[in-house]
């Protein structure tokens, strides 16, 4: 088979892939009913266990440029089966967790480092694959791990019920390590300088190709685009890590109901990733990054106004902010790869997602802690509504800074 068409093989297998890791974004089903098992067997009141989801995001980048340095040198399937057995085995292991603390190192740290391992050879590797549609391609293996917080929360829900969650946790383990490992059998490692047949490289920022990491860090662009990841994720993870107990405590639902919004959340964020990497080959980053951020207040704003009962104004809010989170983490791994070339994108989207994890740690810390203080998140949304719109005058500096940097190496060809 031509590698042209096998391509999109390897980019299915790499879906399925995340398919699985995305059942991270489900923290938020299993958060309430581990905290009153854990309360119950250790005599304790265990209130919050955000701090659990913020350390699997805060990690993140460890494993993720560790592993894109391996994908460079031996390929992705290594990369990709030893990240599996890491995240299944938090999985598995975070049912036998008797602390807060053995579940920050089970789920935490082996589910988080394992999530960012198998993540990041994922995306790289099928960006590297359509240099033609990088943001279809980022965007669909990006959406797959998005679509993991869409089908474990119900089906997550239903296996507490009916067997408790320490054993949820250990069915998903088990099942995650058999489809992660017999998908990292169909990935391989795209070829270097590869293109489709019959497509040849355009203009614009495809010369400006092959930058390594220090490469990527001597260019002041890439510090903007790091602010913009970090302005971008961060009311998406605040309200994930929380979607459940907001929908419960702003709104008055009960666990079934706030299961389906979360899922309707992971929905949005989903289609968002699909849709902003479409939009992104066809408009360029400009106008998709200053699109998201409008979204993403419009939801940050409705989520703020929201009240005991409205129901539609909460879904209204929580579906702008899963669009805008899952549009910026889209677009983020073509945006990257177009802005300092596919060669060494393993490496430098590990170091770029940097900004993911430290809006991954302050996101969900931000919302905990304004909720201990007033026992209300408006505080939360509306630093979340700053930081949004900060995100929109990074957007047009980044243009600026981008037209400048084309007219200098236009003035010396």
């Amino acid at each position: 088979m031509p590698l042209t068409k096998k391509r999109w093989l390897i980019l299915g297998a790499s879906c399925l892939i995340n398919l699985c890791i995305g059942s991270l974004y489900a923290w938020s089903v299993f958060a309430t009913p581990m905290a009153e098992y854990l309360s119950a067997i250790t005599g304790r009141t265990v209130t919050h266990l955000a701090i659990v989801f913020t350390v699997a995001n805060l990690v993140g980048p460890v494993t993720m440029i560790s592993g894109g340095f391996i994908n460079d040198r031996f390929g992705p399937r290594l990369v990709i089966f030893s990240g599996g057995i890491l995240f299944s085995g938090g999985m598995f292991l975070s049912g036998f967790a008797n602390s807060p603390g053995m579940l920050i190192v089970s789920y935490g740290l082996g589910v988080g480092l394992g999530m960012s391992m198998v993540y990041g050879c994922t995306i790289s590797n099928s960006v590297k694959f359509f240099p033609d549609r990088r943001g279809l391609a980022g965007g669909l293996a990006t959406a797959f791990y998005g679509a993991g917080s869409i089908l474990v929360p119900p089906v997550a829900n239903k296996l507490i019920n009916a067997f408790g969650v320490t054993m949820t946790f250990r069915i998903l383990g088990i099942v995650m390590l058999f489809v992660i490992s017999a998908g990292s059998f169909f990935v391989k490692p795209c070829p270097p300088g590869f293109t489709p047949g019959g497509w040849q490289p355009g203009g614009g920022m495809e010369r400006d190709t092959g930058k390594d990491w220090r490469g990527m860090l001597a260019d002041p662009v890439f510090y903007v685009m790091l602010l913009l990841l970090c302005c971008g994720a961060f009311s998406g993870l605040m309200v994930i890590s929380q979607a459940s107990p907001i929908a419960q405590r702003m709104v008055g639902m009960n666990a079934a109901a706030s299961a389906v919004a979360v899922s309707a959340l992971a929905l949005l964020n989903t289609c968002g990733r699909i849709a902003a990497g479409i939009i992104l080959d066809k408009t360029g980053p400009a106008r998709t990054l200053t699109g998201i951020f409008v979204v993403s207040i419009i939801g940050l704003l409705a989520l703020f106004t929201v009240g005991r009962g409205d129901a539609v104004l909460f879904y209204t809010g929580l579906l702008c902010v899963g669009l805008a989170f899952g549009s910026i983490m889209g677009i983020f791994p073509g945006f990257t790869a177009e802005q300092f070339g596919t060669k060494n994108n393993s490496v430098n989207y590990g170091i770029m997602f940097t900004g993911f994890a430290v809006s991954g740690y302050f996101g969900p810390a931000l919302m905990s802690g304004f909720y201990d203080q007033t026992g209300s998140y408006k505080n939360a949304f509306l630093v979340a509504m700053c930081l949004a719109a900060a995100g929109m005058a990074l957007s047009i500096i980044y243009t600026r800074m981008v037209a400048r940097k084309k007219r200098l190496i236009q003035a010396n060809l």
